[in-house]
């Protein structure tokens, strides 16, 4: 193991000689924060006005918000796996839950360690095998149980201070949002005026438990809070960028485990003093694949010569994603044309047996391909009280969630909920097969072989243990 890390490292410095990528001038210290099943909507830099978020408010004022960053895999570990290795979830060997990454891939903090950054991570690791990260642990739990401190950010706060004049990235991985919701403060909100989304069916269970899950955010939002803090009395705001990413939807129906936009898209804040225009937007549509390039970017590195430790399908060795650096400088409108979703219920905890989805998106059209429609799609939610109670109401909507169609196709515009398909209608047809050829040739470069994959997921999954 030591062995395989070390050639990882020299990898990495070779990398870096090669490409030329010595940096010039003072390099910017990275402040990642990453949230955990918060759906972007309900937060007040995308719109929400019954969620208290004042700091992440305060962080968008300064900052630029991306209104079409998506994730790829609408589950924890493999949206952290896929973010620290620039790399498709099938081709990283990270796609159902608790799974680990192929051996000999390179991870952020080899890359940014060898541009000489140091590498922290305080809070939720969720990512494997633990030698492939090689972070300054600085503590945290995988999971809160609302016992003890959750994480300690003062060791954050610590480790800034003692880095002196060398860079470095630092990433908080919160619990929250993510149940149970054990640390929020539920007398800021009223059940009977929270306003339910239209693709959610009105219960007293629904409205309680969003109750719980609003006043998670807002405690999520106070440590966002004592981060922004932490910098300005550590002297290093002007100094370091701030991002902030939202991770995958929400534990609700219709949001995590799913490739609907409340599953899959993010919302994400930049702020990077002196570049990035405050309080500005922007459309550019990008992914989770995209975020490691755009830092070895930003620290003086060049990501298009890297060596990932993978080669794909086609044969690349390069990353699945590209920089945005030119986005946050304002230099750049546009990026991808098109973002890709994978999901498995296999090995997660009450999943299907199996039940693969992979879904393409371009600006206005969402397709999903359900390879194993004929089968029930369950997870942890279904067997749920809440659930339960959407189907006593014989709602309709409860029973799509569980039973859908081969095909799914949704004007994203005009339909942001997702709730009437086109998919069997004439009209649609041309757009249909545009976006099939699109994800044909996605799971093909990822080494995607549909259901075959998804019947492998156990041997990604080296604990097996019942997963989230």
């Amino acid at each position: 193991m030591r062995y395989r890390f070390f050639k990882i490292c020299i990898s990495a410095l070779l990398w870096t000689l090669a490409a030329g990528a010595q940096p010039s001038g003072r390099q910017p210290n990275i402040l990642f924060i990453m949230a955990d099943d918060l759906t972007m909507r309900d937060l007040e830099p995308y719109g929400s006005q019954q969620v208290k978020t004042p700091n992440l408010a305060r962080l968008a004022k300064e900052g630029l918000c991306f209104d079409k960053m998506f994730n790829v895999v609408p589950i924890c570990a493999p949206t952290r796996q896929n973010l620290l290795t620039g790399l498709g979830p099938v081709r990283n060997g990270a796609y159902p839950n608790h799974s680990i990454i192929y051996d000999g891939i390179k991870t952020l903090p080899v890359y940014l360690q060898a541009l000489g950054y140091r590498t922290a991570l305080i809070g939720k690791k969720h990512f494997g095998p633990e030698a492939a990260y090689p972070f300054d642990f600085l503590g945290g739990r995988n999971h809160d149980n609302g016992k003890g401190q959750d994480v300690d950010l003062s060791k954050a706060e610590s480790y800034i201070r003692a880095s002196g004049t060398k860079p470095f990235f630092l990433m908080f991985t919160s619990n929250q949002p993510h149940s149970p919701w054990n640390r929020g403060d539920r007398s800021q909100y009223d059940a009977q005026n929270i306003r339910l989304e239209p693709n959610m069916i009105d219960t007293k269970m629904t409205r309680e438990d969003m109750v719980d899950y609003f006043a998670e955010i807002t405690y999520l939002d106070s440590l966002v809070g004592y981060c922004l803090d932490m910098l300005e009395r550590t002297g290093q705001k002007e100094n370091t960028i701030v991002m902030f990413a939202s991770e995958q939807g929400n534990s609700f129906p219709f949001s995590k485990w799913t490739l609907y936009d409340q599953g899959l898209r993010s919302g994400f804040i930049v702020r990077w003093p002196d570049v990035t225009k405050s309080g500005s937007r922007t459309n550019a549509m990008v992914q989770y694949t995209d975020i490691l390039p755009t830092l070895i970017d930003i620290a003086g590195g060049n990501p298009q010569a890297a060596n990932t430790g993978s080669t794909d399908a086609l044969g690349g060795t390069g990353f699945d994603g590209t920089s945005f650096k030119e986005v946050l400088k304002g230099k750049r409108e546009k990026m991808r044309d098109y973002v890709f979703g994978v999901n498995t219920t296999r090995g997660i905890i009450k999943g299907s047996e199996a039940y693969a989805i992979r879904s393409v998106r371009d600006n206005q059209y969402l397709f999903i391909h359900n390879l194993n429609a004929e089968n029930k799609f369950s997870n942890v939610v279904t067997s749920s009280a809440l659930f339960k109670q959407w189907l006593n109401k014989n709602e309709t909507r409860a029973m799509q969630y569980v039973t859908r169609p081969e095909e799914e196709l949704y004007d994203v515009i005009k339909d942001p909920w997702q709730l009437h398909n086109l998919a069997a209608q004439p009209a649609y047809k041309n757009i249909k097969q545009k976006l099939k050829v699109q994800l044909d040739a996605f799971m093909k470069q990822q080494g995607d072989k549909g259901i075959a994959t998804e019947m492998q997921a156990f041997s990604r999954q080296p604990r097996n243990e019942e997963n989230e």
